[in-house]
C-alpha cells in the first residue's frame, strides 16, 4: 500500500461516511419502515450495512498505519456521535440535547488519555 500523507484525515473521512450508513442501517428503519416486519427492517438494514463495511475496512486498514488500536477505537467514537447527532436531529426529527454535550466532553477527554504520549 502507498504511503498515505494525512492518515488520520483520510481515515476520519472514510469513518464518517461508513457512520453515516451504520446509522442509517441501525435507526434509519425505526422512521422508514416502521410499518414492515422486523424481518424486512433486518434484511434491508444489512445490505445498507454491506456498504459501510467495504468503507470501514480500509479505513480502518488506512488508520492503523499510523494509529494504534485503541486509538483508532477512539477516532470511530468520536465520528459516531459527529454523525449520529446531526441525523437525530435532522433527519430523525428529535431535539438536541444538553446530554450530546456531555457526551462530547466525556469524549474528548477520552481522545486526550488515548492520543497522549506514554
Amino acid at each position: 500500500m502507498n504511503q498515505i500523507s494525512n492518515p488520520l484525515l483520510v481515515t476520519a473521512l472514510m469513518l464518517a461516511v461508513s457512520n453515516l450508513f451504520m446509522t442509517f442501517a441501525w435507526y434509519g428503519h425505526l422512521k422508514n419502515l416502521a410499518g414492515s416486519p422486523w424481518y424486512v427492517a433486518a434484511l434491508i438494514s444489512w445490505g445498507i450495512a454491506l456498504f459501510e463495511y467495504l468503507i470501514q475496512v480500509p479505513a480502518n486498514r488506512i488508520g492503523y498505519t499510523a494509529f494504534s488500536l485503541g486509538q483508532l477505537k477512539i477516532l470511530q467514537e468520536v465520528v459516531t456521535l459527529s454523525v449520529f447527532v446531526p441525523f437525530v436531529v435532522l433527519y430523525m426529527n428529535q431535539p438536541l440535547k444538553i446530554d450530546y454535550l456531555y457526551a462530547a466532553f466525556c469524549l474528548m477527554g477520552a481522545v486526550y488519555f488515548i492520543f497522549r504520549s506514554s
